[in-house]
């Protein structure tokens, strides 16, 4: 008896054989008829200028990753897996991962991740690394062997030669260029050497290219914490990397020459500076001279200052003591007529009352001027100890000192302003003599 089948059974036995025998597969052609359903998954037709086969991309397999959108006339390289759909009896692909074929699809993935890294932000100037003044140690990605590695070698010697070159080699074009260089990113910044890193390749076609616009490696570069200099293809040339880059350079040797400066043009620049430094350095010195010359023409002498103030408090006294011997005559004076008018007045009670009268007023003016005087006496030595306190050499008659550096004689005022076996001169309130600095301490 014959084995019969139904169809169903024999649909599922074609997937199961389909599946079975084929494992996964490359296929390239034009994407047609694309269907975006709610599900999340993209239906759409594969094919050529012959034929046509079904496809689907299953949101479990990334198709939200992808590194650009499909859409209609685009023609991709898919990697899947040949299945069937038992209930309408049709076999199709199962994509796993596109990648874009052709220039116009190559363009076009370029200009949809260049949109959605600009739109978060990855190419924002505020992001962008300073490079070195003068690099130690240069790490460069590209292919060990080739004229762009000769080049940037030759450059940097010429420019500097003392300047270190840590070479991380990497496949700069192919399907597996793209993680390579990223490992050699990670593998520079591991050795904890290099300052700043050139990635770098000779030109080419936008399909070989197409390692410098993968998105992992533009946020590897986006990440680095070493500023990163872009010098890919020519100068028309543009890359993903180009734009996350701190610094694009239009060639290899272009990267070199900004990354390293030339060595003589740097001794010229110091010399310059040196010449500069010193002619301030002189006029600084030359207007201090003046200026200080200009303050001891105006500082008075401390001694002649409290002398014409010894002067006048010697004025001030004789005065006081005129005023004295002035009013006491005049006191007498008026006592004297006072006695004489008591005389010719007879009542004793009148004399007594008029007597108790004059020895209270006479008490009362001697108080007065006794503490006229005392204040005044008071009030002058106070002005005397002042001025004493603020002479320079009342400071020094109290245990202080100056010190002065030899030979230039500036004045030191921090323990910081010193050296060690530093020669200073050092002047107390009764003479002058030098030392040596044998130790310093802080506050």
């Amino acid at each position: 008896m014959k084995d019969i089948l139904t169809v169903s059974q024999l649909n599922d036995y074609i997937k199961t054989f389909l599946e079975d025998t084929f494992g996964s597969l490359w296929v390239e052609g034009e994407v047609s008829n694309l269907r975006r359903p709610p599900s999340g998954h993209i239906y759409f037709t594969l094919k050529d200028d012959k034929s046509q086969i079904r496809a689907v991309y299953f949101r479990q397999y990334g198709n939200r990753a992808a590194k650009f959108d499909l859409e209609d006339g685009l023609k991709i390289l898919c990697r899947a897996r040949l299945s069937a759909y038992p209930p309408r009896g049709e076999y199709q692909l199962i994509v796993e991962s596109v990648e874009p074929q052709g220039v116009g699809a190559l363009q076009k993935a370029f200009e949809q991740l260049k949109a959605r890294l600009a739109a978060e932000g990855l190419f924002d100037p505020s992001h962008k690394k300073e490079l070195p003044f003068l690099p130690r140690c240069i790490g460069v990605v590209t292919s060990p062997t080739g004229a762009v590695i000769r080049d940037i070698l030759n450059i940097t010697r010429r420019r500097f030669p003392s300047v270190n070159i840590l070479i991380a080699p990497a496949r700069v074009q192919g399907t597996e260029a793209a993680d390579e260089i990223i490992s050699a990113l990670r593998n520079l910044h591991a050795s904890g050497r290099v300052e700043v890193i050139i990635i770098a390749r000779g030109g080419g076609s936008l399909e070989d290219m197409a390692p410098f616009n993968d998105e992992a490696l533009a946020r590897e570069i986006f990440g680095s914490s070493i500023p990163v200099v872009s010098a890919i293809g020519h100068e028309t040339d543009f890359t993903i990397c180009d734009f996350v880059a701190d610094l694009r350079a239009p060639t290899p040797s272009a990267a070199a020459e900004l990354v390293v400066p030339r060595k003589t043009e740097l001794l010229e620049t110091l010399c310059n500076l040196q010449r500069r430094l010193a002619a301030a350095q002189r006029r600084h010195l030359a207007d201090q001279k003046d200026r200080v010359a200009s303050l001891k023409s105006r500082f008075r002498d401390p001694r002649k200052f409290l002398a014409d103030y010894s002067i006048h408090l010697d004025d001030l006294r004789e005065r006081i003591q005129r005023a004295i011997i002035q009013n006491t005559h005049t006191i007498k004076s008026r006592l004297g007529h006072l006695a004489l008018g008591l005389q010719n007045k007879s009542p004793q009670t009148h004399v007594r009352e008029r007597r108790f009268f004059i020895g209270s007023l006479e008490k009362d003016i001697v108080n007065y001027w006794v503490r006229y005087f005392r204040e005044r006496e008071a009030r002058l030595n106070k002005s005397a100890a002042l001025l004493s306190s603020l002479s320079p050499l009342a400071v020094l008659q109290r245990g202080y000192s100056i010190t002065r550096r030899v030979p230039d004689g500036k004045i030191i005022r921090q323990a910081g302003e010193l050296t060690l076996d530093e020669r200073v001169r050092i002047q107390l309130a009764e003479g002058i003599f030098q030392a040596r600095v044998e130790k310093i301490q802080g506050e």
